[in-house]
């Protein structure tokens, strides 16, 4: 039982860090956010880090239902979800260092196809597992728009 919950925190931490380091990296970037022209429902600043904490958590909780089933295509469905976390971690990069907004947008959109074939993978191992990757498709689609909108308007 111990083995389990030291697996389902590693499992946690794991996206957790991605984005910490990402949030590093980026330090600067809801200063930056703010002073961008910005389209229709844009959130404030502070919302982002929390909405991708509770990501975050959601991702580690669902990757470690896929590991703990130890099914056959486990290897394939975590290598998608392993594929997902380094497009997330450079979309920030790409965003908010280089600030190429169009090429962060095509890049966001390679990542919702991950995201979404990550979840078509975790749902061959585990029900539980796909659903709580949903809200990050969501997200992500929303942040798809956000991006697209700030290309536009800056």
């Amino acid at each position: 039982m111990k083995a389990e919950w030291k697996k389902l925190l590693i499992c946690i931490a794991i996206p957790l860090a991605v984005g910490l380091v990402s949030g590093w990296l980026t330090r600067d970037s809801m200063r930056t956010f703010s002073e961008m022209n910005q389209p229709p429902l844009s959130p404030p600043g502070w919302l982002f880090p929390i909405v991708w904490t509770i990501l975050y958590i959601l991702m580690g909780i669902a990757s470690y239902l896929v590991v703990r089933k130890g099914a056959e295509n486990a290897e394939k469905a975590i290598m998608l979800y392993i594929a997902q976390l380094a497009f997330n971690f450079c979309w920030s990069l790409i965003f908010f260092n280089l600030e190429w907004y169009l090429f962060a947008f095509l890049w966001l959109l390679v990542l919702w196809g991950l995201i979404l074939a990550t979840i078509f993978a975790f749902r061959e191992i585990s029900r539980a597992a796909a659903l709580l990757m949903i809200p990050y498709l969501v997200w992500v689609t929303f942040a798809g728009y956000l991006n697209f909108g700030i290309y536009l308007l800056n």
